[in-house]
């Protein structure tokens, strides 16, 4: 059996209802939001796995995480994004670069590029964390006139701890993609 895997920061309760309650905001764009249950932080997106792949990946994001103490993320602004395409294909949370995040990011990326899987795509550009919101239908946002398209550059202060990163399954369905987390890694913890 195939799993579409990836790694991600799972979002407390009380910020995905937050980032949802954004989304009311702009229901006029032609736009599929992201269920508020759906709301994460994507690490590295690994695509298909076999169950043998998927142990593996489970034990190797397991080392990476007892390498990385809890660290706190910010979330700055919701904006189009990428930044600079267009159209657009989303709208999303950026949240702000940090040390930690980016450390653990990579850690995860080279432990998995030097594993016998290989399956990821590496980024060369610095990790920027973001949390899409909601994917733009392209073809009905150029339809809408530039000057009726709305501006979305919204400022946030919303900061929460990560004490976990999440590997997860990715099924697609009819109504979205529904997510299970399949194992809660613990980053370390000098609590011993």
């Amino acid at each position: 059996m195939r799993h579409r895997i990836f790694i991600a920061i799972n979002l407390p309760e009380d910020i995905k209802k937050k980032l949802a309650d954004y989304q009311l905001k702009w229901l006029e764009l032609p736009c599929r939001w992201t269920k508020k249950d759906n709301l994460h932080i994507t690490l590295v997106f690994l695509g298909y796995l076999s169950n043998e792949e998927l142990l593996e990946i489970i034990k190797i994001t397991k080392e990476v995480a007892l390498h990385h103490e809890p660290f706190f993320i910010n979330l700055k602004k919701i904006i189009y994004g990428p930044p600079k395409k267009f159209p657009p294909r989303m709208i999303w949370v950026e949240g702000e670069k940090s040390e930690e995040l980016g450390k653990l990011q990579q850690d995860l990326e080279n432990s998995l590029l030097s594993s016998s899987i290989k399956k990821i795509e590496s980024e060369s550009k610095p990790y920027t964390p973001h949390i899409t919101l909601g994917r733009i239908r392209a073809w009905e946002f150029r339809r809408i006139e530039p000057e009726e398209r709305p501006e979305i550059n919204e400022e946030l202060n919303l900061s929460f701890p990560v004490n976990s990163i999440e590997i997860m399954e990715s099924q697609l369905k009819r109504g979205g993609a529904e997510y299970t987390i399949l194992e809660s890694l613990e980053l370390k913890s000098d609590q011993l």
